[in-house]
């Protein structure tokens, strides 16, 4: 069974993709090595290669997201079922568990495990587990030691349904707010790779001409006597670009949803974007 990375796993997709770009960077260092296409070719196989890895990425935050809409759903219906004078064992038994999407398995067991006689909260517990989401594992437990503890069990689950339902009104709302943020970040790192691309092809050059030698050939690095040509300072500002764009992503995805991991894909956007830019322009202008 193919199995998430995240989860200590690796799917087939992932391996084929991986294979293909092993097979493209091989074919890149015997026959274009010492052509202006080597570092295109290199990067092109490498970006094939993490692709699998960042779209695993999207869905398994997707997942979560529809996982805590479902649990928000769940949660409403339980308060209302529980505030009738149904008790919440049997709530949980009388609902329909195809009515909760992505959460439908997992609430199908829980139902099957009450009917069978397990008790509440272990079978919550196990629930938790199944569904591997932190807000709902939190939720999950508070309504377990509520029940355990014998308290008003429909006042506690209308608490945790509201602090549910306030924490995803809080995530949409900060998403939202921040879009035009998460839309200012790209257009000021796409301003950043122009200017990084005039310093390289017109003002170097430029500062050159001025000083009447080859700057970028016959730069004296110190005591060491050596020199800069100009495929060092292309790489220089290649990987000046990808480390920006690495950390302009993880910036932007904790920014709009709270978390490093969504930032991710924007990492990868902006670190593809930038290889591509900077490639092109080199073959272009260099």
């Amino acid at each position: 069974m193919a199995k998430s990375f995240l989860k200590g796993g690796i799917s087939n997709t992932q391996i084929v993709f991986l294979v293909l770009s092993l097979l493209i960077i091989g074919v890149v260092f015997f026959t274009l090595k010492d052509t202006n296409y080597y570092a295109l070719g290199i990067g092109i196989g490498i970006l094939i290669g993490v692709i699998p890895f960042v779209t695993d990425t999207i869905k398994q935050t997707n997942i979560e997201h529809k996982k805590e809409q479902m649990f928000l759903e769940f949660s409403k219906d339980l308060v209302e079922s529980v505030k009738t004078g149904t008790p919440i064992s049997k709530s949980i038994a009388n609902m329909e568990p195809e009515s909760y999407g992505i959460l439908s398995q997992y609430i199908k067991k829980l139902k099957n495990q009450i009917s069978l006689g397990v008790p509440l909260t272990k079978s919550l517990k196990i629930f938790a587990n199944d569904v591997n989401n932190k807000s709902i594992s939190r939720a999950l437990t508070l309504i377990g030691q509520a029940e355990k503890a014998g308290g008003d069990i429909g006042t506690i689950l209308e608490s945790v349904a509201g602090a549910v339902n306030t924490s995803d009104k809080l995530k949409k709302e900060r998403k939202s707010s921040i879009s035009a943020l998460v839309v200012q970040g790209y257009i000021i790192f796409f301003v950043f790779i122009i200017i990084i691309l005039v310093m390289q092809f017109q003002v170097i050059p430029i500062i050159s001409g001025i000083a009447g030698t080859d700057v970028l050939s016959s730069m004296d690095l110190g005591a060491g006597g050596g020199t800069i040509d100009e495929q060092e300072i292309s790489s220089a500002f290649l990987y000046l670009l990808l480390i920006q764009g690495l950390f302009t992503g993880l910036t932007i995805g904790k920014l709009s949803e709270g978390d490093i991991k969504p930032g991710i894909k924007h990492s990868f956007a902006l670190m593809a974007a930038s290889f591509i830019i900077s490639t092109l322009a080199n073959l272009l202008f260099g």
